[in-house]
């Protein structure tokens, strides 16, 4: 009963940010118990000053109260360097965690620091560290271009989402010469929130959730944000995450995963071939490529042919993939196969 009873407060901790409103019930659903057995569990968390209460006693509204909350601030003048920020400062914050989560942290924030001290042209970069009972939560921010206008301007593009399916492939690099282009790309598989705010475009990847998401904020932001978050007990590991994407016995980043919703935009639907190749751009740098259709409700004839056929005709070295398809998409992509 201890140990039933531990699983249903961990869970609460959890979800409540993300529920804060119905958490009773999604946890009642969950169990199979009733919101007042529940109620019990929360009512103990709060007592214990791990979740706060607001809102009337008909609608209350809950809230991790964090262990503690800790910002930094560095001049962005040429002399930082993202390791000896990591052991100075962050760290200490980190250093009691499991050994898994520790080497995660240090790869995802070391990787976004450095993309803020080489790309950004700011003049400061901010840090901004959450630490909660069931997570933590690490902000790195700068008051640079914004990484999806510099993406955008390095490759012409016509609007800036079209930055976000550039970046959610991974393998991309405005310097090319001094990066891989893949910061990003896997920093975003290995924690359990990832979220990248510039501009008035917001690309966030959830680990346990397949399909990466795209969104336009009313308020657009100078500079670059980005948000991690990783569960303090996660069993995931940084190995787990590279063998998903790359070989290995070398790491050699091979695989890439194409999260083809990023590719419309409202009620746009994925119809012309011009899509497609948008679609397909850099594609050729991977030897396997899946394309996940995810929230995809339909896809047009032309648009399937170009990536199926005509792309797979040029290119048989590569292995193309679909996941997530629905009964339209798979019939266009069923016939775009038919006629190779």
């Amino acid at each position: 009963m201890r140990k039933r009873g531990e699983t249903i407060r961990e869970f609460i901790l959890q979800n409540v940010n993300e529920h804060q409103s119905d958490i009773s019930s999604i946890a009642a659903k969950k169990f199979g118990l009733t919101r007042q057995a529940i109620h019990h569990h929360i009512k103990r968390l709060e007592s214990q000053n791990d979740i706060s209460v607001s809102g009337t006693r008909s609608q209350p509204i809950y809230k991790l109260i964090p262990e503690y909350k800790k910002t930094y601030s560095y001049a962005l003048d040429g002399s930082l360097e993202e390791d000896a920020l990591w052991r100075a400062d962050v760290f200490q914050h980190v250093n009691d965690l499991p050994e898994n989560v520790i080497e995660i942290w240090e790869y995802g924030f070391t990787e976004m620091v450095n993309n803020a001290i080489d790309h950004s042209h700011g003049q400061t970069l901010n840090i901004c560290i959450d630490r909660y009972k069931p997570y933590l939560e690490i902000f790195v921010s700068d008051d640079g271009v914004g990484i999806f206008k510099k993406i955008t301007e390095a490759m012409q593009l016509a609007d800036e989402r079209h930055a976000v399916l550039e970046l959610a492939k991974g393998k991309f690099t405005t310097d090319p010469d001094n990066h891989t282009g893949e910061g990003i790309f896997f920093s975003s598989r290995m924690f359990d929130a990832f979220g990248v705010s510039s501009g008035d475009v917001y690309y966030a990847h959830d680990y346990d959730d397949p399909s990466a998401w795209i969104a336009q904020t009313e308020r657009p932001k100078q500079g670059t944000i980005v948000c991690m978050r990783i569960s303090n007990h996660c069993d995931r590991t940084l190995n787990s995450v590279f063998d998903e994407y790359a070989k290995p016995e070398d790491y050699a980043f091979t695989k890439t995963l194409v999260p083809v919703e990023l590719a419309q935009y409202g009620d746009e639907k994925l119809v012309s071939r011009s899509q497609a190749k948008r679609m397909l751009t850099r594609i050729d740098r991977f030897t396997e490529v899946i394309f996940d259709f995810e929230n995809v409700d339909s896809i047009g004839q032309s648009f399937a042919d170009e990536i199926f056929r005509v792309f797979a005709n040029k290119h048989p070295e590569i292995e193309i993939s679909s996941i997530h398809t629905n009964k339209r998409v798979q019939k266009m992509i069923s016939r775009a196969l038919a006629e190779r």
